[in-house]
């Protein structure tokens, strides 16, 4: 059984915070949610979005494949256009 799926089949999700985040991706938090927000020159559409951790706080945290996707579709994107 992977390490990503539970007994009942379901996958588990890992889930990051902010600061892990930050080093996953290596950037910092200004430019996390510059990206994440449409009004800036910096917003990415495909970012991966934060998800609310509780209804009554502004804890969030971002799914740990889905950031992981994002670099692989960054590096895949490079390679298209740098041919390398």
């Amino acid at each position: 059984m992977s390490n990503t799926q539970t007994q009942q089949g379901a996958i588990a999700h890992r889930l990051l915070r902010r600061k892990q985040i930050e080093q996953l991706l290596g950037i910092s938090r200004s430019t996390i949610y510059a990206r994440l927000d449409p009004k800036s020159k910096q917003y990415d559409p495909d970012f991966p979005k934060p998800i609310k951790l509780s209804a009554s706080s502004d804890s969030v945290a971002w799914i740990e494949a889905e950031a992981q996707d994002y670099i692989a579709h960054r590096i895949a994107d490079s390679r298209k256009t740098t041919g390398v």
